[in-house]
């Protein structure tokens, strides 16, 4: 099983030991970095494992490696022979791993370090895929069979991450496989899968302390969220696919609930930049759901085998899963918002209402195809016109541009005003999609976005004295229709008031 690696990253050992006693019940093994440290404090690092009463990693990281030390390489492996000096019987006060380089020579280091029971990770750290031939390269690294082989790329995209799951696929020797950055974050927490020895990972939430390397997740995030020491060869692999994704409440959801129940499960944010890359990293992981979210609710539906009812009358999917056929797709927002708006506004259908959509996306087409049945009047407002026009003329309703002779419009579309583009989405667009529009305080407004749970759009509708709501309700019911396609059996209702999903 892969184990939790701790970067101390802190400036003093006192601080990094204060660090480490905080999250220990958390920590299989902790990574000194030797060249964050102050450099005075730098001289007493032979004393940090008797100190840290744990495995701990010697790592000093060169500047041109995405770490601090800048000061030559004659002072840093003299601070290396420093750490690993004077070696004491029990194994346990010495550095258990010294982290070195697949470019630094120095036998008599090496040859020391094994002599003091120091496991060698020898590491080489790839800024992208074009400069060199990188399965090459691994393959050269593999030197001595008691070593520990640590292979970091940085992903620049979702194909990267791919690459390296290939890169490691066939070697038994044990070894670290790390995607840097936001594509490569479910590479962190899926390790078992990638067959990493470690995980790294930070105490992200401690004020003074740095990011080791981009895309770390935080650890209490891994441990409590992500169910890390859960994750088994055998464990199922669901996930949220989208893009940017920088922020997602459905793994604290979706995780809560495998955890209650006691099931074999993990799900993960899923970053992609295209949707056919990402479909190899989707067989190659077996994985066996996904949630679906911008930009991909329709272009995902080119993927399908077979597709819901929903799914061919509006050309969206924001659910897939595999069936005996290949993969299926339906869409769940359709029947969450209908509960969600339903009982914001206590009523069991539509009939004699107005109502103004803006946005032409995947989740426009659930929304405009609900009020259709639900018997409302529509007007779909969106900044390219002919989207709008494309969704409007199925179901004979009005449409305009987000200009003002479409926001004048609305003054009689206004019963009901629902956001569905990603206007106001955290990490995508915190603009206001319509600050032409002059609230009444008249209007239900009911914007799709949860996260953060108040837009600039909400806010205004709430202080023009509004009935409102986010996607924070929807989200939750529309997540349950996702659970019953994931396993074929009814959500548990009893779990709801245990788990939630963070709106910020």
């Amino acid at each position: 099983m892969a184990k939790i690696c701790l970067c101390l990253t802190a400036k003093t050992l006192e601080r990094n030991l204060e660090i480490l006693n905080k999250y220990r019940k958390y920590t299989d093994i902790v990574e000194l970095r030797v060249d964050c440290l102050a450099p005075d404090e730098r001289l007493l690092i032979r004393d940090f494992p008797q100190m840290a009463d744990i495995p701990v990693i010697l790592a000093i990281r060169r500047d041109i490696d995405g770490g601090f030390f800048d000061s030559g390489e004659g002072s840093r492996i003299n601070l290396m022979a420093r750490g690993l000096a004077y070696a004491d019987a029990d194994k346990r006060r010495n550095f258990a791993y010294l982290d070195i380089e697949e470019d630094l020579n120095v036998p008599s280091l090496e040859e020391a370090a094994r002599s003091f029971g120091t496991r060698i990770i020898r590491s080489y750290h790839a800024k992208t895929f074009d400069d060199i031939d990188m399965s090459a390269k691994f393959r050269s690294m593999q030197r001595s069979g008691d070593e520990i082989i640590k292979f970091t790329i940085t992903a620049n995209s979702i194909l990267d991450v791919y690459k390296l799951m290939q890169i490691g696929k066939n070697t038994r020797q044990d070894k670290i496989m790390i995607a840097r950055g936001h594509f490569g974050v479910f590479s962190r927490i899926l390790a078992e899968k990638f067959g990493s020895y470690l995980c790294y990972t930070g105490a992200l939430a401690e004020p003074d302390i740095s990011l080791a390397a981009p895309g770390q997740v935080e650890i209490t995030e891994l441990v409590k969220n992500y169910r890390f020491r859960s994750i088994r060869a055998d464990t199922k692999v669901f996930g949220v696919l989208g893009y940017p994704l920088l922020k997602t409440g459905s793994p604290n959801f979706f995780n809560a609930v495998f955890d209650l129940e006691g099931t074999n499960a993990v799900y993960v944010p899923f970053p992609s930049d295209s949707i056919d890359n990402f479909y190899k990293i989707f067989n190659e992981l077996d994985i066996a759901g996904l949630s679906v979210t911008v930009p991909y609710k329709e272009t995902v539906v080119t993927v399908l085998k077979n597709k819901s009812e929903d799914v061919q009358n509006f050309g969206a999917c924001n659910t897939v899963s595999r069936n005996e056929y290949g993969l299926y797709g339906s869409n769940t927002d359709a029947k969450g918002f209908t509960d969600s708006l339903l009982a914001f506004l206590n009523r069991t259908h539509l009939k004699r209402m107005r109502a103004t959509i803006i946005g032409a996306g995947g989740t426009a087409k659930a929304v405009a195809h609900e009020l259709y049945r639900l018997g409302a009047k529509a007007l779909i407002l969106n900044r390219t016109v002919h989207k709008a026009r494309d969704i409007a003329v199925k179901y004979k309703f009005a449409w305009n541009s987000l200009d003002k002779q479409g926001i004048d419009m609305m003054n009689k579309f206004r019963d009901i005003i629902i956001q569905a583009s990603s206007a106001g989405m955290a990490g995508i667009d915190c603009s206001d999609p319509a600050p032409m529009y002059s609230f009444c305080g008249k209007e239900n407004v009911m914007d799709m976005v949860y996260n953060p749970n108040m837009t600039p759009f909400l806010t205004r509708a709430q202080d023009a004295g509004c009935k409102i709501i986010n996607g924070y309700d929807m989200l939750i019911r529309q997540a349950q229709y996702q659970y019953l396609q994931f396993f074929g059996r009814e959500f548990p209702k009893h779990l709801l008031s245990k788990v939630t999903i963070e709106s910020e």
